[in-house]
């Protein structure tokens, strides 16, 4: 089982996300107040921390040095079970992955990592999320 390690929101799009300690995330839309909420396919945006071990050497200070640009960073989950069609409970929502990564990749700051290895999908529960709450992986 794995555990939330941060939250993050931004009020626009494309800016760095703000720290919070907890959140609702709501069904079919996002995280309250996140500006990439919406009834759309990438409402959340999930970040591994295990996937930081794919950012080469000449690249890692940068991206650890960069501001927040996922919404949720988790730890202690298998990196090849965050495929798309896995739903995974975060303290009480529920988010269904759709996509790893992005189309077009990023090659500057955190966005580097986020846009290859970033985990995206819909909230298909709503619910609080707190810094610390387990995640867990319900569907393969």
């Amino acid at each position: 089982m794995g555990k939330v390690l941060s939250l993050h929101i931004s009020l626009e799009r494309g800016t760095v996300k703000n720290n919070i300690s907890e959140i609702d995330i709501v069904e079919g839309w996002g995280l309250q107040g996140d500006a990439h909420g919406g009834d759309w396919d990438r409402q959340v945006s999930i970040f591994p921390v295990e996937a930081l071990a794919k950012v080469p050497l000449d690249k890692q200070e940068e991206v650890l040095s960069d501001g927040y640009t996922e919404n949720v960073t988790v730890a202690d989950l298998p990196l090849a079970e965050l495929i798309p069609g896995v739903v995974l409970r975060l303290g009480q929502a529920e988010v269904e992955i759709l996509y790893v990564g992005k189309e077009a990749w990023k090659e500057h700051g955190r966005p580097y990592i986020i846009s290859r290895e970033g985990r995206f999908g819909r909230v298909v529960q709503g619910g609080r999320v707190r810094v610390g709450d387990s995640v867990e992986i319900l569907e393969r």
